[in-house]
């Protein structure tokens, strides 16, 4: 029984010891992968909402001129093939008067000129007089399409009709683009859906067109909020999503990874710990075997001496039993050996949670446990968030490894930069934060100075010179808890980029 129960004991602290491990990294997993689909689905509804408002000014511009060229039909065909292959926006461009007749439209091929629009986009342009963006629809020409439409006006405000440039959704089109390039191996994809529900790009191209119903990540994108969820998708494969809505057109993007992908490493992960943890497991599980056979032992000796009570000597034999405390102290080093090595591997994996792989800096976990030490301290901190300028541009150029590069490069200056005490965090995609504890927005502006001149001096091959904009903001100066002042830097971080980039700005400044 003593030996039983020994044994049983250590295997069951290993084994809580290993699955507690388990859980605490597979959470700090689900949390990091929502919250990167979360940033990802919103800095691509930004892309798209950019897109639209970029094409309703190309619809614009472009009706001006129709209205000043009504009646030259060549003129109306020259506009229509300009807006068409200018920026390739629009699969195809079409020029409608009041009555729905097609004036013009690019391509040729498409054969319509002449011929009246039956559609519910023709109809719903013609009737609002305003710009508009379409639901899905299937044309004339058989393609399923999106219409972005600008109404024309003549110079004596007499309504001519709209100029409408269309995304042929089932061919290569402008959502390819801008979406299609961020479709990943390892499971993750985009997929956008319209106010129906209806999807209007999906990697799967056969889905186009579908609707999708009883999806509470859609209802909520539709609806014009963003965030995350973990959902069970309409093919019953549990996600873990991030979405946004894109306002000028009332769509919803959401990007998602399957759940079981996002663990993978993990298991394999755990299953090397297992392995490396298995050895040291096994020489303990021996040495608990062996130390309570010892205890066992002595047992034996003590209940000779009660059958001896009699004999000579006995009095001798059990005061000599008593060396058996010795055994036990040995067996608790033992356990505590065991044991310490598993917590030293807990501990190990812990630290992997707390920090950012690319970069090795703090993580927004490690941040989080950061400032709540300094809460109960009440220490007064200085915040700096800082932003890579153009980050997109560089991964679209060079690539996501030339991108990971410049975020590395990003993080050994900031080491250099800050002072032991410092916190150095990476927080999310080209983001970083620099917290500066006993220090005034004055010193911190300082300090972002000196690092933003030491970033744009810094030349990174293959891509040359970078720069970074940064927001500052302190506790208790600009706010009276952390998550404001965080906010309040966020806040300045973007007005610098916002004014020109390459530059920092101070809350209150």
């Amino acid at each position: 029984m003593i030996v039983a129960l020994a044994v049983a004991s250590a295997a069951v602290v290993l084994v809580n010891g290993f699955y507690s491990s388990y859980l605490v990294q597979r959470q700090v997993l689900i949390d990091a992968t929502l919250e990167a689909n979360r940033a990802y689905a919103a800095k691509l509804a930004d892309t798209t909402q950019n897109f639209i408002e970029e094409a309703q000014e190309q619809l614009a511009y472009a009706a001006g001129i129709i209205a000043r060229h009504a009646d030259d039909e060549a003129r109306l065909l020259q506009e229509a093939e300009r807006l068409r292959l200018q920026s390739h926006s629009f699969n195809s461009v079409a020029i409608v008067d009041t009555a729905a007749i097609v004036r013009a439209t690019s391509p040729e091929a498409l054969q319509i000129k002449g011929r009246q629009l039956q559609s519910a986009a023709a109809r719903e342009a013609l009737e609002q007089r305003r710009p508009l963006v379409s639901q899905p629809y299937t044309a004339i020409t058989g393609n399923m399409l999106v219409v972005i439409s600008h109404p024309v006006f003549a110079p004596d405000d007499r309504y001519l009709g709209y100029v409408g440039g269309t995304i042929y959704l089932r061919e290569r089109n402008v959502l390819n683009r801008l979406l299609g390039e961020h479709h990943y191996q390892d499971g993750s994809y985009l997929y956008v859906v319209d106010q129906d529900r209806t999807l209007l790009y999906h990697p799967e191209e056969d889905r186009i067109g579908e609707r999708v119903a009883g999806n509470p990540v859609i209802e909520a994108a539709i609806a014009g909020d963003a965030g995350r969820m973990e959902v069970v998708n309409s093919r019953n494969v549990p996600m873990l999503a991030g979405y946004a809505p894109v306002p000028a057109a009332g769509w919803g993007i959401v990007a998602q990874r399957p759940v079981d992908v996002t663990l993978t490493p993990l298991d394999e992960l755990m299953w090397r710990v297992a392995v490396k943890t298995a050895p040291v497991a096994v020489i303990t599980l021996i040495a608990i075997w062996w130390f309570a056979r010892a205890i066992s032992r002595p047992l034996g000796q003590l209940a000779d001496g009660a059958r001896q009570m009699d004999a000579p000597g006995t009095a001798d034999r059990i005061q000599r039993v008593r060396s058996w405390y010795v055994e036990a102290r040995q067996i608790k080093r033992a356990m505590l050996i065991g044991i310490g090595l598993l917590q030293a591997r807990i501990g190990r994996l812990d630290r992997d949670a707390r920090t950012d792989p690319l970069t090795g800096l703090v993580n927004r976990r490690g941040l989080g446990e950061v400032l709540e030490l300094w809460r109960a301290e009440a220490r007064p901190f200085a915040a700096i968030a800082i932003d890579i300028d153009h980050f997109k541009r560089i991964n679209d150029s060079w690539g996501h490894e030339i991108g990971d590069t410049v975020l590395r490069r990003l993080g050994q200056i900031l080491r250099q930069t800050a002072r032991e005490t410092d916190l150095v965090c990476r927080t999310g995609g080209e983001e970083f934060l620099l917290l500066l504890p006993d220090r005034s927005p004055a010193a911190a502006l300082a300090v972002a100075e000196r690092l933003r001149k030491a970033v744009a001096t810094e030349r990174i091959e293959p891509i040359g010179h970078v720069t970074i904009s940064a927001g500052i903001a302190a506790l208790p100066d600009d706010g009276a808890d952390a998550g404001t002042v965080l906010r309040l830097a966020d806040d300045m971080l973007y007005e610098a980029k916002r004014t020109g980039r390459d530059r920092v700005v101070v809350a209150g400044s």
